[in-house]
């Protein structure tokens, strides 16, 4: 192995002595993410963001998969017996392309997730039905069968309504107070 190696020229030893750690490191991220482990990128984002919402260019995941592409698309413009320059100039390019591609990926990815929290304000102008009866002129708590991003909720409510509001009775909401009571009116007035 080690006349092979030393028998390479300069140019093409640069490319294997990348090539070689870059895709060992590359395995390594490989099998600990499909087992389940992480490799974290640390601090060596560009943006600074550290809570993984950014786009992100340079993280160690990056700069590993630049070298192994880099690496391996170099060493094969040699063996197809391409220029210097050619060669730099394909390593190079694939290499910036595999960044760019992987920071799109877990940029995009990232923005694929959901908050599931209620925000009560969404409830505002929804219709719902009274589960509890409520007080009229705002003389007690009742409470409201409503559907909110999606799920059913019963939320404590109260009405400025001059009647008293009994259950089943089709209700709107108009404002949210305290960020827990809804403030309802029926829909018949």
């Amino acid at each position: 192995m080690l006349e092979w190696f030393n028998g390479l020229e300069l140019f093409e030893k640069i490319y294997w002595m990348f090539a070689i750690p870059s895709s060992l490191i590359f395995v390594i991220i490989l099998i600990t993410t499909f087992v389940g482990g992480d490799i974290d990128d640390g601090d060596m984002d560009a943006d600074g963001d550290v809570d993984g919402g950014g786009f992100q260019f340079f993280t160690f995941k990056n700069l590993v998969g630049f070298f192994t592409i880099f690496s391996w698309s170099g060493l094969g413009c040699i063996n197809g017996g391409y220029s210097t320059g050619f060669t730099l100039f394909i390593s190079i390019t694939s290499g910036l392309l595999m960044m760019l591609s992987m920071s799109a990926l877990f940029y995009f990815m990232t923005r694929l997730v959901e908050d599931g929290t209620m925000k009560m304000s969404n409830a505002i102008g929804r219709t719902g039905e009274v589960y509890l009866p409520i007080k009229a002129n705002n003389g007690g708590f009742g409470k409201v069968q409503i559907n909110i991003q999606g799920s059913i909720h019963e939320i404590q409510s109260m009405t400025n309504d001059d009647k008293d509001l009994k259950v089943g009775t089709v209700v709107e909401v108009i404002k949210v107070i305290d960020n827990h009571i809804l403030l309802v009116t029926s829909k018949l007035s």
